[in-house]
């Protein structure tokens, strides 16, 4: 069997070996590129296996990796930034912002008979369209500011090539500039640089050319406290942006450089040259040839709408944030009638006018017993100090304070002919001093309170409670810090406003609380309003007893200065070293607050005490008001047409400046001199009478006809244009 064995294994062909797995064959059919396969996939897995044991901060763990993983990731992560980036803008830049106008409005405020008072805010008007604006209107603006502005996608790099290579222009575009003054500030960064491109490629994106081009011209700031094409067209030349002329839409192009240094009413050689430099780039855009630029002559200004009215009184300064609140925000110019009564305005004016002050400052405020303001004065001289010593100045109010410790004390339960000691405070660390040094044994309520004893004050703040005297002035409007504990509270070391005192004083006279002064007649609210969120009040003996302190207060005490003929009701204040001096009072409907002090809080020159000037200020103006019938009271904030005459410098201590009744002449003295200022067909013409007879400008008067020629000329020009220029605006 083993021979037979041999031969059948001789006989048999030799059967190929399969490739072994895990060593090196050494016969011939071994395959390499199959080898190599395996291998890499072995190291493949045992570096995704060290990978995986790695953490993502280890600087191993991105080492090594591939080109097509890095490119990968940095693409997502691109696309991610765009995402959040439009998301930021999207919340931060909206595009209705730029449809509102970058700068408020003008508001003219109206005293109660309607009589101008202020007028504040910027000239602007409705937007422009410019689809239907003139080709010439459109090419001069974007000759001067963007003449690729239809052709590029926010930002051109080749205007900000043009403008580093010359060193002229800013390289910004009409987009990047919408975007600049209206959603950023002027600051000049390279991060407000970023926002601004970020911001424009977002519009670009949003809006087509024509819409940003509208924005733009809609916002662009033109001198003058002009702001958009159209209110800036009627500002200058009295005509509608769409009836513009060409060489009136050169002059308004160029004044975008510098709007302040160019603006014609008062730089027009400065206007007319840099209208030349917009002429020339319409020429070098190709919008218009040579001929028709020769023939380009400068326009000539109407200026019909006069702006030389005060921006704002004291008054005014304080009622305009409450005008901006009532106001819907938009481009249109709003007129509303105030509770200001010009007539108490020019008594508050003349009493304080009148008081031998020296060289301390004086505020007075006038409120009905709901809170409507209708007279206030801030200082001596508004045009001088602007500052409103009524609504700003936080000053300490001395004895006037003395209202909320008395008035805690009669809630409590206490009664006007209780009794309290007067003497001498000789124990603790705080001791104050009664006025002259005048002590007793004891003395009533309404004998202390008229007197205005200071040791009584302290004592009954201690009887009565730090907390329950801060509870009763905070019900009464006062939101000053008040101090818990202190007992120097009863003296009026706090500091507040006289316009926030006052309001206190108003809610005893109206027996209703808080009284929230304010500046726009409000309506009544309903019965079910009151009974749901209405103002509380006090209880009639605690009015009536209060009351009764008040008057002893002037008919027994302090403010003797102050007495009517009828009944009136106040209370003097001197803080310490005669800093500040002050009467609070009212009679009738009126409610009146005067101070007196220095602004450095020097002591008052003479010793002024609340009981002196101050209460001789207040009873000048009571008798003077007493006997002036109140404008009826508006259910609401009247919005109407703006009169258009000059508005009365209320808060001026000297007048000598009188408006006329056409609104556009002034009769001036000076220095002995009467000066009449006109105008002749638009030319301002002064016409002076003094000793030396009667003056006239006859350079003026000859601008005045060679005007009217050139308006004659433009008249017979005007019948061949199109329709649409007629009406008393072209």
């Amino acid at each position: 069997m083993g021979v037979l064995d041999s031969l059948l294994r001789r006989s048999a062909p030799e059967a190929d070996h399969p490739p072994h797995r895990g060593y090196y064959a050494t016969h011939d059919a071994l395959d390499y590129d199959d080898w190599d396969e395996r291998l890499d996939r072995v190291d493949y897995a045992l570096d995704a296996e060290e990978k995986r044991r790695r953490r993502w901060w280890q600087r191993d763990y991105w080492l090594g990796r591939r080109k097509r993983w890095w490119a990968s990731h940095i693409l997502a992560a691109i696309i991610g930034l765009f995402i959040l980036l439009v998301a930021w803008l999207a919340v931060t830049a909206p595009l209705s912002k730029s449809l509102e106008p970058i700068a408020a409005p003008q508001i003219t405020l109206l005293a109660a008979d309607g009589t101008p008072i202020a007028r504040n805010g910027a000239i602007t008007d409705e937007p422009v369209e410019v689809s239907q604006l003139p080709p010439h209107v459109v090419e001069a603006f974007l000759a001067t500011e963007d003449r690729r502005f239809y052709s590029h996608w926010g930002v051109d790099p080749r205007g900000i090539a043009r403008a580093a290579f010359t060193g002229t222009g800013g390289g910004s575009t009409i987009t990047q500039q919408l975007a600049k003054f209206t959603f950023l500030s002027p600051e000049r960064t390279l991060t407000r640089k970023a926002r601004e491109a970020l911001i424009a490629f977002w519009l670009e994106s949003w809006l087509t050319k024509d819409e940003i081009l509208s924005r733009y011209l809609s916002n662009a700031y033109f001198g003058d406290n002009v702001y958009g094409l159209r209110a800036a067209s009627l500002h200058y030349f009295y005509r509608r942006p769409e009836n513009l002329k060409p060489n009136q839409a050169a002059m308004l192009a160029g004044l975008l450089q510098a709007p302040s240094a160019y603006a014609p009413t008062k730089h027009y050689a400065r206007a007319e040259k840099r209208m030349r430099v917009v002429v020339q780039s319409m020429v070098d855009a190709g919008y218009i040839t040579e001929a028709e630029a020769r023939q380009m002559r400068p326009p000539t200004l109407d200026v019909r709408a006069r702006n030389e009215l005060p921006t704002g009184t004291y008054f005014a300064d304080w009622a305009l944030p409450e005008a901006r609140e009532l106001t819907e925000q938009g481009y249109s110019r709003q007129t509303l009638t105030t509770t200001l009564d010009s007539r108490l305005q020019n008594i508050a004016r003349r009493v304080t006018q009148n008081a031998p002050l020296g060289g301390a400052q004086v505020a007075l405020v006038a409120m009905r017993r709901n809170g409507e303001v209708v007279a206030m004065i801030g200082g001596k001289d508004y045009a001088k100090s602007p500052f409103n010593r009524a609504t700003q100045a936080k000053r300490q109010p001395g004895s006037t304070f003395k209202l909320f410790v008395y008035l805690a004390a009669l809630r409590a339960g206490w009664s006007p002919q209780d009794r309290i000691a007067n003497t001498e405070i000789t124990e603790g660390s705080y001791r104050p001093k009664n006025s002259r040094g005048r002590y007793s044994e004891s003395l009533t309520l309404e004998e202390a309170f008229a007197q205005s004893s200071n040791v009584a004050a302290v004592r009954l703040l201690g009887d009565v409670g730090s907390a329950k005297v801060i509870a009763t002035a905070r019900d009464l409007g006062v939101t000053a810090p008040l101090p818990e504990g202190d007992p120097s509270l009863a003296l009026g070391t706090s500091t507040m406003s006289l316009l926030e005192l006052t309001s206190a004083y108003a809610a005893i006279a109206a027996n209703e609380y808080p009284v929230e002064p304010h500046a726009f007649a409000r309506p009544e609210r309903g019965f079910f309003a009151n009974l749901w969120d209405g103002p509380s009040s006090f209880s009639s003996s605690t009015q009536s007893e209060m009351e009764q302190m008040l008057r002893a207060a002037i008919n027994n005490g302090t403010g003797r200065a102050a007495m009517l003929s009828g009944p009136n009701f106040g209370k003097t204040g001197t803080t310490q070293d005669n800093r500040d001096a002050l009467f609070v009072g009212y009679a009738g409907d009126l409610v009146v607050g005067v101070w007196i002090g220095n602004d450095d809080n020097s002591p008052l020159q003479g010793g002024i005490s609340g009981g002196g000037l101050p209460a001789r200020i207040w009873r000048d103006f009571m008798n003077s008001a007493m006997n002036v019938r109140g404008v009826p009271s508006q259910p609401k904030p009247r919005e109407q047409a703006d009169p258009g005459t000059p508005i009365e410098p209320l808060d001026v201590p000297d007048l000598g400046d009188i408006p006329l009744g056409d609104g556009n002449s002034r009769l001036r003295i000076r220095e002995g001199e009467a000066v009449l200022s006109t105008e002749i067909d638009g030319i301002p013409v002064d016409i002076s009478v003094g000793d030396q007879g009667v003056a006239v400008d006859e350079a003026a008067i000859e601008e005045a006809r060679r005007r009217v020629d050139e308006r004659r000329f433009e008249a017979r020009n005007r019948r061949e244009e199109s329709a649409g220029s007629g009406g008393a605006v072209n």
